[in-house]
């Protein structure tokens, strides 16, 4: 039984300024399994399991044109700049950690990390079903 997370929140060091919008609030860590050289049709999340967020993507796992496609695909199914996606872990293999800058907005309820996690949940969800 893996003890691996698909999700998981960790929070940026508190700053004696207020948080603005803008600003990141923390890091969400996404633990992807990705499959490469699908269709093109079959290209986006397929799936989201406890331990990972299965991934298809078109491109071949060859100069990192795989890992270009995982952040594109990822970048549009949560609505945010690729910018704020990076590949942790994982540039040569299928299982990869994608740290992803959180804006504060995502935050700003009385849910804090646990808000921020279901939206990241209901955005995947959302790309698994279109």
């Amino acid at each position: 039984m893996s003890s691996q997370r698909a999700l998981w929140f960790v929070a940026s060091k508190a700053s004696k300024k207020p948080s603005s919008p803008g600003t990141q609030a923390g890091t969400i860590y996404i633990h992807c399994h990705v499959k490469p050289g699908a269709s093109k049709n079959r290209e986006g999340v397929t799936s989201i399991t406890d331990e990972a967020v299965e991934i298809c993507v078109a491109a071949q796992a060859k100069e990192g044109e795989a890992n270009k496609a995982v952040v594109k695909v990822l970048s549009e199914a949560l609505n945010l700049p690729k910018s704020n996606l990076e590949i942790t872990q994982g540039h040569k293999s299928r299982a990869k950690t994608i740290a992803v800058a959180t804006p504060g907005s995502w935050i700003g309820g009385s849910g804090g990390e646990e808000e921020c996690l279901e939206r990241v949940k209901a955005y995947l969800n959302e790309a698994t079903e279109a």
